[in-house]
This record gives structure tokens, sequence and C-alpha cells, in this order.
């Protein structure tokens, strides 16, 4: 009796430790187990979440929106109080209209300066004339005088006149450079003028922008993740306010290097999915990582080391979920999945390596 139950602990024995090696061998895919399909559990559903934070500091004055709320492109998710922003707001249009105004200023500058210059000009023609006449005048008396027909006090006044005449025509030709150069300076500043103009539009423009800034709208229709705004509550550039997450998911499966062989783009793909209880979809192979995961980690290991052990390195591979499937809907970024490629399938005839 002892001898048969010893027989039967042995046999038990060895049928635990086969069926240890044939788990193995299946887990790892090894023959007899290394079916044709390309089996992982290494694989995610995946989606564009979109983590919402602000543009610019402030108190936050409004969040009308709650935890995984569906909302459409546009809606408003928080709002920041724009009362400071307002207020730039309307300074900087000031300062807009304060810079045209200046720049309408230079136009009549040069309007005034150009009809100074005409002013001038006649100005000039017309002491031009008095001196060609007290010229005359001049010349005529200083003839008569030397014939002695002219007395002394005509010739003074004659010569009195001449000399008037020729300041008045200097003085006229000076009025006339200056309106040229008032001109001249007004058409100069004209360019800084237009430029104070542009600054000034573009701070207009900045702090409208400021303003609509302080309405964080959803970028694209979705559903919102945890709701870590407050009202009340102090924000800056840049903090995590919620997250967007879209309709459209896809399935990422992380593939080892030695089932890649034979695997394409186009491949049918089914996968089930943990949290509904093992259901079923459908997908195709869409495209395939430019590198293994292991060169996108941050930290890489270094095999240039004397205890190297060979590990098989996982490629990503990108499955598009086929549409109009039930429950397809359910399908959320981060669910764990069982992906299944048909290798039999011929895709659309490139593979892992030739699709790049």
């Amino acid at each position: 009796m002892t001898r048969a139950l010893r027989s039967i602990a042995s046999y038990a024995t060895l049928a635990i430790g086969l069926a240890g090696i044939l788990a193995l061998l299946f887990a790892w895919q090894l023959p007899p187990f290394n079916f044709s399909d390309a089996r992982t559990d290494n694989a995610y559903v995946q989606g564009q979440v979109t983590l919402m934070s602000p543009q610019l500091s402030g108190i936050v004055a409004a969040v009308p929106v709650q935890d995984f709320q569906t909302v459409k492109k546009g809606d408003l998710l928080v709002k920041i109080d724009d009362r400071i922003y307002r207020q730039q707001l309307a300074e900087a249009k000031a300062a807009l209209d304060a810079a045209n105004n200046a720049l309408d200023a230079n136009a009549q500058t040069q309007e005034t300066a150009k009809a100074q210059i005409a002013s001038a000009n006649a100005d000039v023609d017309s002491a031009e004339a008095t001196l060609a006449n007290a010229n005359s005048q001049w010349q005529r008396i200083q003839t008569l005088s030397e014939k002695q027909v002219a007395t002394q006090s005509s010739l003074d006044t004659a010569r009195a006149t001449l000399d008037q005449a020729k300041a008045s025509l200097a003085k006229t030709k000076a009025a006339l450079d200056v309106a040229n150069q008032t001109l001249k300076s007004a058409v100069i500043n004209r360019d800084t003028l237009k430029a104070n103009v542009a600054s000034a539009k573009a701070a207009a423009t900045l702090a409208e922008i400021n303003v609509e800034n302080t309405e964080i709208t959803a970028p694209r229709d979705g559903t919102l993740g945890q709701i870590k705004a407050r009202v009340g509550q102090y924000v800056s550039a840049g903090t995590q306010l919620t997250s967007l997450v879209p309709d459209t998911v896809w399935v990422v499966a992380n593939y080892k290097e030695t089932q890649l062989p034979g695997m394409k783009v186009g491949q049918k793909v089914t996968f089930t999915v943990d949290a509904l209880d093992g259901k079923k979809f459908t997908g195709r192979i869409e495209r395939f990582s430019p590198a293994t995961g292991s060169e996108f980690a941050v930290i890489k290991a270094d095999n240039a080391t004397g205890n190297f052990t060979k590990v098989a390195q996982r490629v990503p591979v990108r499955i598009a979920i086929d549409p109009d499937q039930a429950d397809a809907d359910k399908l959320v970024p981060g669910l764990s999945v069982v992906t299944t490629v048909d290798m039999k399938d011929g895709g659309d005839g490139n593979n892992a390596l030739a699709s790049r």
C-alpha cells in the first residue's frame, strides 16, 4: 500500500511539473504552443487626452461644469475674473486712440507746412518784386544825384528802401526754409507715429486676447475628467484645471520583436476588454512605432555591460478600431485589452519594417 501511494505521489508530482512547463510554454508561445496568430495582453486603449490649463493668472470666478460631464466644442469650462484684464484692454484702446490722434495731427501738420511753404513762396515773390522796384528807384535816384538833380535826402531814402527790400527778401527766404524743414520733419516723424500706432494696436489685440483667455472653453467635443478648479482659487498659467477626453480612441499593443515577422499594416485584429467582461471587438493594424518602447524611456538601459542578458524588446503597434460596433462607446483611454493579430490575413502588403 505504501509503495502504491508513493507511485501515485510520484505521478502527481510529475504531472504538476509537466503542467508548469506547459503553462510556461503557453505563456511564452513556444513550441508546441507557437500559434500562427500573434497575441499579447500588453495592450491598452488610447485617446487624445487634453489637459486644460489657463494661459494667464487670476482668481477662478465660475466653474459651470461637473466631473465626467459631456461637453461640446466651445462650452465654457472655467471662468477667471477678468476685471483687471478688461481695464488693461481699456488702457490699451486709449493708447491706440492717442496714437491714431497723433498720426492724424501729423497729417494736419504736413498740410499746414505745405500751406506755409506756399505762403512763403508768395512772400518771396513779393519781396523779389519789391527789391527789383527798390533797386530801380535806387539806380534812377543815383543817376539824378550824379547830375545834381536829386537831393541827398532822396538818395538816402532810395538807399534805405533798397536795403530794406534786400532784408525783406532774405527774411522771406528764411521763412520758406523753415516751412520746408517743418514739412520734412513732419514726414520723417510720420514713420515713427505709424510705428507707435502699430505698437498700440498690437498691445490692444494682446489685451483682447487676454480677456478672451479668461474663459477656458472646450476645444472639441468630449467628456471631462475630474474638475480640479474651485471658485475663489488663484490659478497661474499652466495650472491643470481639468482634462478633456474626446470620443476618438484606438488601441496600442506592445508586441515582442519576435512576434513582428509576418505582421503587416491592415491585418485584422481582434481584442477583448477586461472591463467589459471579455467582450470582443475588431480592428486593423494602422501603423508601427518607429522604435521599441525602451528607446522612448527617460532612463535607457545600458546594455554595454559584462552581465548582459538578452531580453526581447517590445514594439508599440497602433490598432484602429472598426466603426459601428456595439458598446464601442464604452472604450475609454487606459483600459487593458488582449489583442490577437490574424497573421494569415494579407493586410496591405507592407510588413512591420517596410511600412515606415
